[in-house]
């Protein structure tokens, strides 16, 4: 329920089991996920804190606890401990949420109409799972949280954004110089519902995976520069909650393992729209200036941290489970061809990963907002 916040290219997950820790809804929470992550990062890592309802009081102490930002469901987001919030939740929090000076991340689906009976009918059917959370759900979401930017002039961050259809009313709260920003992640560039197969639920996500003419569009803005940069949404999920043997896409947990293969997916999902001089910002400086942490991270320069990965754009390779480094071997990428091979990894100037290999561990910290 806690996000790790990117930061430059060597930032990653503390992976521990659905039901290790409680939701980072109280300093205290935070404080029992800084213990749980001690030396065991490889890289660093930052927290984010959640915003649920009826937890007004514990609000003040978490925005000043150290975290990076602020994140909120608008539509349940599984995980009873976490539910959405109300527009009234919203209008309360926000102010001290602007105040504190740090984001307020929101998942965008509001909860309409929705064909549920196809998914009901066929559990497997990979287009029925899609009817069921449509561009509708996300189109209104946005527009409440763009609303609520310019009543509040909270900073708002829109996270996986997959509706194209958003994209117009995103442009025009920029052109309205709102504090607003805006995420995709590589799965929405990189993959098109047309091609994913019926019962793998490795691709199951919130938003879904939207079709080739949706997704072509999120790439042109890319490339334009509305969306601010790219993330994975990484959900590591161990294969017990994935339904992977019954492929039932209604039961499944909703998430893509995929932190691991960010820069390869993006940038092959990319290349031939971009020069790599507008690609390498999405993925260190323009999150880094997002977190707040530019330019000690985020920026190849005289006195940032040392923190970079060393990788061939031209390199192509298959995705094999043996690849994998992230705590569940399972992820929609096995199998899939990429370009863009990360060869090795620094921390604060010291290799903590080449050859596919990790080579020196718990490397990394936590990096808390001063």
């Amino acid at each position: 329920a806690t996000q790790a916040a990117a930061a430059g290219g060597t930032t990653t997950l503390v992976e521990m089991p659905l039901n290790a820790s409680p939701v980072t809804t109280t300093a205290a929470a935070l404080q029992q996920k800084l213990h749980a992550a001690g030396s065991k990062i490889h890289v660093h890592c930052g927290f984010y804190g959640g915003l649920i309802p009826d937890n007004f009081q514990n609000l003040p102490a978490l925005l000043h606890s150290g975290i990076l930002g602020m994140k909120a469901f608008l539509v349940h987001s599984g995980i009873d401990e976490f539910p959405n919030v109300s527009m009234r939740d919203l209008e309360e929090s926000m102010p001290l949420i602007a105040e504190a000076g740090i984001p307020l991340l929101a998942h965008c689906e509001w909860h309409g109409e929705a064909d549920t009976a196809s998914l009901i009918a066929q559990p497997t059917h990979y287009q029925a799972y899609l009817a069921s959370r449509p561009k509708s759900w996300e189109n209104e979401a946005i527009r409440r949280m763009i609303d609520l930017c310019r009543r509040f002039q909270c900073r708002v961050h829109i996270v996986h954004l997959s509706s194209a259809e958003a994209l117009d009313m995103i442009r025009q709260a920029k052109n309205e110089g709102l504090p607003l920003t805006v995420e995709t992640c590589a799965q929405y560039l990189f993959f098109d519902a047309e091609d994913i197969p019926d019962g793998n639920t490795l691709f199951k996500c919130a938003p879904p995976i939207r079709e080739k003419a949706n997704n072509d569009l999120l790439r042109q803005a890319v490339g334009e520069g509305l969306i601010d940069f790219i993330t994975t949404d990484h959900s590591p999920a161990p294969p017990s909650v994935k339904a992977m043997e019954s492929g039932n896409l209604q039961e499944a947990w909703g998430g893509i393992a995929g932190i691991q293969f960010l820069l390869p997916a993006a940038w092959t999902a990319l290349k031939n729209r971009m020069s790599l001089e507008t690609f390498i910002p999405l993925m260190t400086e323009h999150p880094a200036q997002f977190l707040q942490i530019w330019p000690a991270k985020g920026v190849f320069q005289p006195g940032s941290d040392a923190d970079f990965v060393v990788w061939s754009p031209e390199t192509a390779f298959e995705v094999t489970k043996e690849q994998i480094r992230f705590r569940h071997p399972i992820s929609p990428y096995i199998g899939q061809h990429l370009q863009g091979a990360v060869l090795e990894t620094y921390v604060d100037g010291q290799l903590v990963f080449k050859n596919n290999q990790i080579i020196t561990k718990n490397a990394g910290r936590c990096l808390l907002r001063k």
